[in-house]
């Protein structure tokens, strides 16, 4: 054990008046009151006597019912020594005491002391009663320096007590000690209780002492060793929605949380800025790889990570390791801190298949440890994995379960809007240098950065897509590890460049090796085949070049890509798909198939099937995608054709949302409307034009279930209809010959349901609305007009008196019809000059003449005079006999 440093306290003259120990990262000084008592001016020195410190009475805090002081110093630097987290020491134990050197003493017991100070005298009810040698018996007399030097637990080091020289337990003693804990306790909320906080908070102590400081420091380990590392610039832009979500679960009851999206989609990411966001709370870093087959809940691993952990801290201690760290322990102690352990659990797809087949039994394990012990879970992964293992957690302790979306999770895409921009910014990405499609990926905004950075033309030119940028930032890695491999043996020049090519060919051997059973990545003797310690076209260092340029990093007891995205990319160039297809969709119902492929592995086979379109061009890919589309089952349909059909469908789905223009598979996606398949948030985000887009909603919106029970297809044109409601009006116009029964509303249908909803969404415009509805000329038009007519009469004078202008006769015909038709509803003198004027146009033109008798049936109803007067022309009422005296035609 190696002894603490002591501060020793002294008059301005020099005089010795005891010690102290520092107890916090401030410099606070925990000292006897005897120590400074009287002095007006204390002076400290450093234990290596580097340098000291004078202090006034106003950086005192003196504690005489306690016989202790509180001593505020600057400059003195010196460590801080951890308070023991139980209460005092029990007889018998032994503890180490200063007192004429360090020297072991035994506690006789409690007792009573009196300590008098500034003529009053002080009742402590629970000193420690000390026995030591003679030789330490002299060092504990009053003024001989050892007052407030502090007693340490023999086995931790940890402080327990702290000496006190004037304290008189009323017989005979050798020494007296007044217990920290026990003097805090008396009075929760003062100064001393605050410095003990602190110092657990703040000051590392391992085994019994365990404190909040020693779990946050063996936490940063882990985050430090097994999460992703310093990104090095640029920092990653904050995403507000997610910040919200995690803030929001921090803050509530729930136990798991995930993070899901795609590879490249900024998981890890997020998970690491959540451990920074987390600073003075504890949290771990798990790897679904470091999980093992044996495991019964995610402690285990846990165990795992706080050994590493402890092995680490313990490198850089003097006393060496911190010795055991049991999960339960160290959770206990961040939840006593009101701090709760974290765990984030990143890329749990990659655990060993044997735990994978008993994911069921590990999560149920897993919920009860996390709610016995009051630890929360982050779960970062891609949806295939989430869909199922979301299921296996009971809904109490989901994140958002009481909103009834199960499994809900937070869902991760690409960077839109300010945080897209800031992101491009910040990699120094000029605006348009990027595909619109891939403006906003995570990973492609980075891999493309780094290019950028490296190459001196500033990269890829034109506007690459997500598939170039890595085919560029694959070449750049290859050249990096080739420049690491050739300068030890003096290459240069072309043979640099051939060295870079090897690299990529055994890169891509290495893709296609992954390909087999297992979770994509490479086994040990594998990855030291192809990336050999030693010597290999007269180059040694492969495996550790690789590893060092970050191309392939360690993963459980292999290696994998470092990038998720990356790896689907390019294995998909090497699988071969027929096969792949066969096994996945096509295999014979009920026949002997190979051992089931881990869902969220389609990532390299949707890569094979768009390498297809790119390649083979969009024939070719249409007819994979006919033949996944006529594979789809009902989801009650026999377990091994359903299986089948979630790969079809998963396929096709991610598939569809990558291709550059989905619309050139319009047969496809129409089948695929009409028989329902996939969610409005697909549709929403597939890439075709909108009047496409609006044309396969109409299909879908049969598939809705009732109002209030989930995403409809009516609720997203609603809310499109009141962000466009131009387009989208005469869009749903278009609905109106679609006599299809909505099975949700059985009184409504296609058709109905387009006329309420431009009804229910007449407003602002509604004059807009009577020009969308006039330029169908479809019946279902013309009653919606009328019912306007009814119930917007100004809309409708408006509409009438525009049409009546208009050069197009059918527009004339309206006026006409719908004139007469609002003419009752007309109340006030505006309208009424509308609808005059109106009638006045139509009469204007003697080609209407099957028009006149509507026009004239609205002059007839105007109370206002029509005959001229002055030297304005005569209207076509008046030059043709008509006057309000006149008989009605």
């Amino acid at each position: 054990m190696v002894d603490p440093p002591l501060v020793r306290i002294s008059d301005l003259a020099g005089r010795p008046r005891g010690a102290g120990f520092a107890a916090d990262d401030r410099g606070t000084v925990v000292t006897s009151h005897e120590a400074v008592a009287g002095l007006g001016r204390v002076v400290l020195h450093a234990p290596d006597g580097s340098g000291s410190c004078v202090v006034g009475p106003e950086a005192v805090v003196e504690l005489p019912e306690a016989d202790l002081a509180l001593v505020t110093t600057e400059g003195l630097a010196v460590t801080p020594v951890p308070v023991a987290a139980e209460g005092t020491p029990a007889a018998g134990a032994y503890v180490r005491i200063p007192a004429g050197g360090w020297r072991e003493a035994r506690v006789l017991g409690h007792a009573e002391a009196t300590y008098t100070a500034t003529g009053r005298c002080h009742v402590l009810a629970d000193a420690l009663e000390l026995a030591v040698g003679t030789a330490g018996a002299d060092a504990l007399r009053p003024g001989c320096g050892a007052a407030g030097g502090p007693v340490l637990d023999a086995g931790t080091g940890a402080v327990v007590a702290v000496l006190g020289t004037a304290l008189d337990a009323g017989h005979p003693a050798a020494g007296c000690a007044v217990p920290l804990r026990a003097a805090a306790a008396a009075d929760p909320g003062g100064p001393l209780a605050d410095l003990l906080a602190r110092n657990a908070a703040t000051v590392p102590a391992y085994g019994p002492d365990l404190n909040l400081a020693g779990v946050l420091q063996v936490a940063a380990v882990s985050v430090a060793g097994d999460g992703p590392g310093p990104g090095g610039p640029p920092e990653p832009v904050e995403r507000p929605d997610v910040v919200r979500e995690l803030a929001e679960f921090e803050r509530g009851d729930a136990a798991v949380v995930a993070l899901v999206g795609d590879p490249g989609s900024g998981r890890t990411t997020e998970l690491a800025a959540l451990a920074a966001r987390r600073t003075g709370a504890p949290t771990f870093w798990l790897r679904g790889a470091d999980l093992r087959g044996d495991d019964a809940c995610v402690a285990d691993a846990v165990l795992r990570a706080l050994e590493r952990a402890g092995r680490i801290v313990g490198a850089s201690r003097e006393d060496g390791a911190p010795g055991e760290l049991p999960p339960e322990r160290v959770a206990a102690v961040a939840h006593a801190a009101g701090r709760p352990l974290v765990l984030l659990l990143d890329g749990p797809e990659e655990m060993p298949p044997v735990l994978a087949h008993r994911l069921a039994a590990w999560s149920r394990g897993t919920e009860r440890w996390l709610t016995r012990c009051g630890v929360r879970l982050v779960v970062a992964c891609r949806e295939e994995y989430w869909e199922q293992a979301g299921t296996l957690f009971g809904a109490e302790v989901l994140h958002g379960a009481e909103a009834g979306r199960l499994p809900r999770c937070v869902r991760l895409g690409d960077l839109t809007g300010e945080p897209a921009r800031l992101a491009r910014e910040r990699y120094g990405i000029p605006r348009g240098a990027l595909a619109d499609r891939d403006a906003g990926h995570p990973l492609a905004l980075r891999l493309l950065g780094e290019v950028r950075s490296a190459v001196p033309e500033g990269g890829p030119a034109g506007r690459p897509d997500r598939d170039e940028v890595f085919s560029a930032h694959l070449d750049l890695m290859c050249l990096r590890v080739a420049v690491r491999l050739a300068a030890p043996a003096g290459v240069r020049g072309s043979g640099v460049r051939r060295l870079a090519a090897r690299v990529s060919g055994r890169l891509h051997e290495a893709a296609r090796r992954s390909l087999g059973p297992g979770q994509g990545d490479l086994d040990r003797g594998t990855f030291e085949e192809l990336f050999p310690w030693g010597v290999l076209h007269g180059v040694a260092g492969w495996a550790s070049a690789v590893l060092a340029e970050g191309v392939l990093v360690p993963a459980g007891a292999g290696y994998r890509f470092a990038h998720e995205e990356v790896a689907d990319w390019i294995q998909g160039m090497h699988l071969d798909l027929d096969a792949a297809l066969t096994a996945l969709v096509f295999r014979r119902p009920g026949g002997e198939g190979s051992v089931p492929v881990p869902r969220h592995r389609a990532g390299p086979v949707v890569r094979a099937l768009l390498l297809v379109g790119r390649e083979r061009g969009a024939g070719e890919l249409g007819l994979r995608l006919r033949e996944l589309a006529g594979r789809l089952v009902a989801e009650d349909a026999p377990a091994d054709r359903a299986e089948a059909s979630w790969w079809a469908a998963h396929l096709l789905g991610a598939v569809l949302l990558r291709v550059p223009d989905a619309a050139v598979h319009l047969p496809v996606l129409e089948e695929l409307a009409e028989r329902g398949v996939f969610g409005p948030g697909f549709w929403r985000a597939l890439p075709v034009a909108d009047e496409v887009r609006f044309e396969l909603v109409r299909r879908l919106v049969v598939h809705d279930p009732e109002p209030g029970a989930g995403d409809r297809y009516l609720d997203a044109v609603a809310a499109r209809l009141r962000v466009e409601p131009a387009w989208v009006r005469r869009q749903l116009t278009r609905w109106f010959d679609d006599d299809r029964v909505l099975p949700a509303l059985p009184d409504a249908t296609v058709a109905t349901a387009a006329q309420a909803l431009l009804y229910a969404h007449r407003h602002p415009d509604v004059d807009d609305l009577t020009e969308a509805l006039v330029d169908c000329g479809h019946p279902r038009a013309d009653e919606l007009l009328g019912v306007l007519a009814d119930e917007e009469a100004s809309a409708v004078c408006r509409a009438v008196e525009r049409w009546a202008r208009d050069e197009r006769g059918g527009r004339r015909v309206a006026a006409a019809v719908y004139g007469v038709r609002v003419a009752p509803r007309v109340a006030g003198g505006g309208d009424r000059e509308l609808l005059r004027r109106a009638a006045l146009a139509l009469l204007a033109r003697p080609a209407d003449s099957a028009l006149h008798g509507a026009a004239l049936a609205l002059l007839l109803r105007d109370p206002a005079p029509k005959l001229p007067s002055g030297d304005d022309p005569p209207s076509p009422a008046a030059r043709w006999g008509f006057s309000r005296s006149s008989p009605r035609p």
